[in-house]
């Protein structure tokens, strides 16, 4: 063969080479395109098959081998064919298929499971894929999981050898040589350090005597503290040596000025349960669970497992085209496959592409009010209304500022752990604050709630107990948001919270500063039925203007109706709770959307803070009675409340009188003169009082001859005209 035909033949084979590491590299960009955006149907075609059988992170991994043969055509052409770093190549790609396989599959799970998961998974496109899926089956199969993983670090080594071209004892001596340079390093280091010392030590040796002294004397101080487990309890325990100071009869006058806030020694420890992260039940579940949607013809993964103090969530990536109200609609079948009580389905869960199925937990773990009050989320809150209702899904606390709610809407049925979440409500504020920032204002109808927290310093009156009284109290929040109003308007602030700085800059003893109110309800629909206009008129102009005044509502109600919880109420309080609800329709009103009835009691609660697009679901932190009474007698040896002196309680249906009984009845005789129409539905409609006072102002009308006696179901006759009115009793 001529030289000339060989050159020609050499040309040809480079060329041919150039083409092919360009077709390459072509394809391997396509491929990567195509993963992120629309290319047509060969795009979405080659797509759907290599995510099939290698997953996405194997569509990514073809399109590296990809780009490396292109480069290796165009750059090594010769040995293209016989290139040994290729096969090493090829080696490291299967290897890593089966490891992405592996690590989808939780350790301990046995092997009947473990296949079968692998085997979904790789027919999702997770993981390795199909391939990956084969790969790791065959080899869990033979050698079980800790044989498999001997294995694929065996080949990964040889790949890497085939792809470095070192040989594997070379290999070891360089890595060898590397540990000895570094001894080395650190042995000169050291020995720097020593002689530095040592010199040091030399020519100050007199003056560092006296020093290790002084520090021989002050460590049995830092290993006293050294001994509490935590800084929490270094601080408790310092509380304790000034708790025998607050038992001292002699001196009551200094208590309000030393102020202690109650330890948490007073609350109960939580019981520490051993749990298991993934356990044979919860194993048991997902396989149940993927087969019963299965069976309905919805293939879906289960991603995740989160078990929280009351539910079990497990997190579910349902196959493409499959669509999420097909899996609402099985709620009840879920149930019924789990052997649950009821099943609630959260779709989607907010920030991840899946879907949350919560199963009630067979044992229900108490989550105790101490274990939320030690975190340092409140212990390091700077809000003085900083409140803890619980622990979420995941076990994590959920701690909330009221100031930011800042209305609190609170509901649910008897005995579904609503008065429990008011106690917590209360303790979280007494073991933050003294009485001089927060002050309560409690209006407990059912006289048994609350009763306890009469005689707290923390209290701006007795504990209101007569629905009667407790429209009286709302007129004396408006009133004093009003007069804090013009208190911030005179002194050129906006809100509480710049008073309060301002006043303490400028020590002005004409000022004082302002304590936070918090208004706490615990039965609305009790004074909705007393006076439903005067409550849901100081309530609503409470809910729109008092939150820069420092005033705060938090309203509970066991009946979330229409007529109880108005349109205006709840278009003022963003922020609500929902307990467990008899029906849809009460969850509806409460949270504007359903799953309240599907709550398991107990401190189960939906929770929506202002600006939240979908509830949280939180397992209600627990205070026993005996705690919040301990808790109680030891404020109460702080001192005697200073209730405000202003404060009017007064019954509604006792107005102020005068000389005609009432100071409506020139209102009301003239109301009835001008309409010619007396009753008493009238003068409560018109002058917006309850049933009561119009009557008795009927009455006072007929005994001074303004309107005639009752009729039967006739109307009353007017018989005075205005002239004649104002001939009779003036002006």
């Amino acid at each position: 063969m001529s030289a000339k035909t060989k050159k020609r033949r050499a040309g040809k084979d480079y060329l041919k080479y150039e083409i092919l590491g360009v077709l390459l590299f072509t394809v391997a960009i396509f491929i990567t395109v195509s993963l992120y955006a629309p290319t047509g149907i060969i795009g979405d075609f080659l797509i759907y098959l290599l995510t099939t059988f290698m997953g996405k992170t194997g569509c990514l991994l073809i399109a590296g081998m990809l780009v490396y043969f292109s480069c290796s055509c165009c750059w090594r052409r010769r040995d293209f064919m016989e290139n040994p770093r290729h096969r090493g190549v090829i080696l490291l790609f299967f290897v890593i298929l089966v490891l992405l396989h592996l690590f989808l599959l939780p350790w301990g799970t046995p092997r009947s499971v473990a296949m079968e998961m692998l085997w979904k998974n790789g027919l999702l496109g997770k993981g390795g894929g199909v391939i990956g899926a084969v790969l790791s089956i065959a080899s869990l199969y033979l050698l079980a999981r800790t044989g498999t993983l001997i294995l694929t670090a065996a080949l990964c080594i040889i790949s890497l050898i085939l792809l470095t071209g070192i040989p594997f004892s070379q290999f070891m001596k360089r890595i060898g040589g590397l540990f000895v340079k570094a001894g080395h390093s650190l042995k000169s280091g050291f020995e720097r350090f020593l002689f530095v010392e040592e010199e040091n030590f030399t020519e100050t040796a007199v003056q560092q005597r006296p020093k290790r002294e002084e520090k021989k004397e002050e460590a049995p101080v830092i290993i006293d503290y050294s001994d509490h487990p935590s800084a929490i309890e270094k601080e408790k325990a310092e509380e304790e040596k000034l708790t025998p100071a607050l038992q001292v009869d002699e001196q009551p006058e200094t208590s309000h000025n030393k102020y202690n806030l109650p330890p948490l020694e007073i609350l109960r420890k939580p019981l520490k349960v051993k749990s298991s992260r993934l356990n044979k039940e919860l194993i048991e579940n997902v396989r149940i669970l993927e087969e019963t949607l299965e069976s309905f013809g919805i293939k879906v993964c289960v991603s995740e497992v989160h078990k929280g103090p009351a539910i079990t969530r497990y997190e579910i990536q349902p196959a493409p085209g499959i669509k999420v109200s097909r899996i609402m609609r099985l709620a009840d079948d879920i149930a019924l496959s789990l052997a649950a009580p009821a099943v609630r389905i959260e779709a989607p869960i907010p920030g991840k592409a899946a879907m949350g199925i919560e199963v009630p937990n067979k044992e229900v773990a108490t989550v105790c009010l101490r274990e939320i009050l030690e975190t340092s989320e409140f212990q390091d809150a700077a809000s003085k209304l900083t409140i803890a209702l619980g622990k979420d899904i995941a076990g994590n606390p959920i701690i909330t500022d009221l100031a930011k709610m800042p209305h609190l809407l609170i509901a649910g049925a008897t005995g579904s752990g609503k008065s429990v979440c008011l106690n917590t409500i209360i303790c979280s504020i007494l073991y933050k604050t003294d009485p001089s920032e927060v002050k309560l204002l409690l209006i407990d109808p059912k006289m048994v709630e609350m009763i306890t927290y009469n005689d707290i310093p923390h209290l701006v009156s007795p504990v209101v107990t007569e629905p009667k009284k407790a429209a009286s109290a709302l007129r004396w929040a408006v009133k004093e948001m009003e007069n804090r109003y013009e208190l911030f308007a005179s002194l050129g602030v906006r809100d509480i919270a710049k008073y309060n700085q301002q006043i303490g800059a400028d020590k002005q003893a004409q000022h004082r500063p302002l304590p936070y109110i918090v208004i706490i309800i615990d039965e609305l629909s009790d004074l909705m039925i007393i006076s439903p206009v005067d409550v849901e008129d100081a309530i609503c102009r409470l809910a729109q203007m008092a939150r820069a005044a420092g005033i705060h509502l938090v309203i509970a109600t066991q009946r979330p109706s229409v007529d109880v919880i108005t349109g205006v109420i709840k278009a003022n309080i963003p922020s609500r709770i929902a307990f467990a609800v008899s029906s849809q329709t009460d969850s509806r009103t409460i949270l504007d959307l359903s799953g309240a009835e599907k709550l398991l009691g107990r401190g189960d609660m939906l929770f929506i803070p202002v600006g939240a697009i979908k509830p949280l679901r939180v397992q209600g932190a627990l205070v026993t009675e005996s705690e919040v009474e301990e808790t109680v007698d030891y404020l109460v040896k702080q001192g005697d409340p200073k209730y405000f002196a202003e404060f009017p309680v007064q019954d509604e249906d006792s107005p102020e009188d005068n000389d005609y009984g009432d100071v409506l009845f020139f209102d009301a005789a003239k109301l009835v003169i001008e309409t010619g129409h007396a009753s008493a539905s009238l003068l409560q409609r018109r002058l917006r009082v309850g049933y009561t006072r119009a009557s008795r102002l009927i009455d006072t009308l007929e005994a001074k001859g303004v309107v005639g006696p009752f009729a039967g179901s006739k109307p009353r006759s007017v018989l005075m005209t205005v002239d004649q009115f104002h001939r009779y009793f003036g002006e």
